[in-house]
């Protein structure tokens, strides 16, 4: 494939084109921050207490699973065609959504919405990928990435003045104007990248087994966060499962023609770095999203709309430290000393978080959460743009949707470990004479503890990153 005919264009189809992607990227990282703002009122309107996070993780499970799955059919049938897929799926399903008459349906209906987010929130990376030459990708990614921050500050905003003015229903409708205004961007301005030499085969067996072996491991942590409910035995049976379905998947990767998730890429250690560094920095930074929130309402007894504008400043640094990384990178081509220094960052980040207690004043709570912020933000795009250096064109859009795999699949893994925490704690702190605020105190000092020791890994493992220079060209893919 000749890479010059691809990021070769003219810079008004270049602006017309980003426009485009962050405009679909924006509709699904939007969803993320305005359900939780909706959700109360929609429990009031549907019912259904006890399911109150199955929303959430029925479109985390089918986008988790989209990122992969629709990535590799993206090489075949290209980038263009399976983008403007996944804004129709997502548009439709949240119509869908909001049209729903009870519990079961809207966790049905986020289920195939959360397959159009997947593809939204992988695919434009991919494409960038391809446009630009490795040094360029980092500048932009870093503007994509900086949406995540953008939906992050304003999402919370937008979802609460929508729900008070029209009804927690037109949280979903309006993602229809924007998902039309970003297939219309994306028809007229994408050109139809795919690759030529990849055999149109799909891998049926990789895609059953890896699906089973996802759907159950994430249903048993899901179900692990209240024993009280669901027992031990169902829970191990789920993992033991999930276990069977993870050794069947690498029997049909190694046998497949075309392998939704290549084993060799296993084989690069700039890839399985990246991948647990992605893993990580993602635990690290929704650690700070969900109890920086819980400990401003909670602990210091600060409103909801109060704790909302005291995570402006976090997300706001995430925001900037994700564009001024992606410009740093693209000036100089190296990027692993800002590996290593975003994880020096967001471990000073949550050592601060760890020290807190009832008598933290809140402006100490903001300026702790506001380092976490800048190096969470590094992370955005660092680990992309290191392993789309790594690999040849042919294989850059796997290796993205992986990143964004391992990204989502540390935020599962984690927020349900940082959960049984937090109750651990609690439960443990019933019997003490502590007040409740103590004890909650307390449970979110033991999660930051737990983080700083993540950080801690992270670090180590950043020295071990094999940095390959970026260069104004595709080097990887003229080898």
């Amino acid at each position: 494939m000749d890479y010059e005919n691809h990021y070769k264009l003219p810079k008004n189809r270049i602006i017309l084109i980003m426009a485009g992607l962050m405009v679909g990227l924006l509709v699904a990282a939007f969803d993320y921050s305005i359900m939780g703002t909706a959700m109360p009122k929609v429990i009031n309107s549907l019912q259904g207490m006890e399911y109150y996070t199955w929303p959430f993780t029925a479109y985390m499970l089918t986008s988790t699973i989209a990122i992969i799955l629709f990535g590799k059919l993206s090489d075949i049938y290209g980038r263009k065609h399976v983008l403007i897929l996944g804004i129709i799926t997502f548009v439709i399903t949240s119509v869908m959504c909001g049209f729903s008459t009870s519990m079961y349906q809207l966790i049905l209906f986020r289920g195939l919405q959360g397959i159009g987010g997947g593809i939204l929130v992988s695919l434009p990376f991919m494409v960038v990928g391809e446009i630009f030459s490795p040094r360029e990708r980092a500048k932009y990614m870093g503007i994509l990435g900086s949406v995540f921050g953008l939906a992050d500050v304003l999402g919370p905003i937008i979802g609460g003045v929508v729900t008070d003015t029209f009804g927690w229903r037109w949280v979903f409708f309006i993602n229809i104007p924007v998902g039309i205004a970003a297939v219309c961007i994306i028809c007229y301005s994408l050109p139809n990248f795919k690759l030529p030499d990849v055999k149109k085969v799909i891998d049926y067996s990789g895609i059953i087994t890896f699906t089973l072996t996802l759907s159950s491991l994430f249903l048993a942590l899901t179900l692990a966060g209240d024993l009280n409910t669901y027992s031990s035995a169902e829970i191990a049976g789920l993992l033991v499962f999930s276990g069977i379905m993870f050794i069947l998947f690498i029997s049909a990767e190694k046998r497949a023609t075309e392998p939704i998730l290549p084993l060799h890429l296993f084989k690069n250690p700039i890839y399985n770095v990246s991948s647990l560094e992605s893993f990580i920095a993602a635990a690290l930074m929704f650690c700070g999203i969900i109890y920086v929130p819980l400990f401003a309402q909670g602990v210091l007894g600060i409103s909801a709309t109060n704790s909302g504008l005291l995570m402006i400043p976090m997300l706001f640094s995430l925001t900037l430290a994700s564009v001024i990384t992606g410009e740093i990178i693209s000036r100089t081509g190296r990027y692993k000393k800002l590996v290593i220094a975003e994880f020096i960052i967001t471990g000073i980040g949550v050592v601060l978080l760890s020290s807190m207690n009832v008598n933290t004043p809140y402006y100490l709570l903001l300026a702790y959460s506001t380092v976490l912020g800048i190096g969470s933000g590094m992370a955005y795009t660092i680990f992309n743009v290191a392993v789309q250096n790594a690999f040849p064109l042919r294989e850059i859009g796997i290796v993205t949707a992986s990143i964004r795999f391992f990204r989502n699949v540390g935020t599962i893994v984690f927020v349900s470990i940082f959960g049984y925490i937090m109750n651990f704690t609690l439960a443990s702190s019933a019997t003490a004479t502590v007040s409740y605020t103590q004890a909650l105190a307390l449970s979110i000092q033991n999660i930051f503890l737990v983080a700083i020791v993540l950080a801690f890994v992270g670090l180590v493992v950043a020295f071990f990153l094999e940095e390959i220079p970026l260069g104004d060209e595709n080097e990887s893919d003229a080898s």
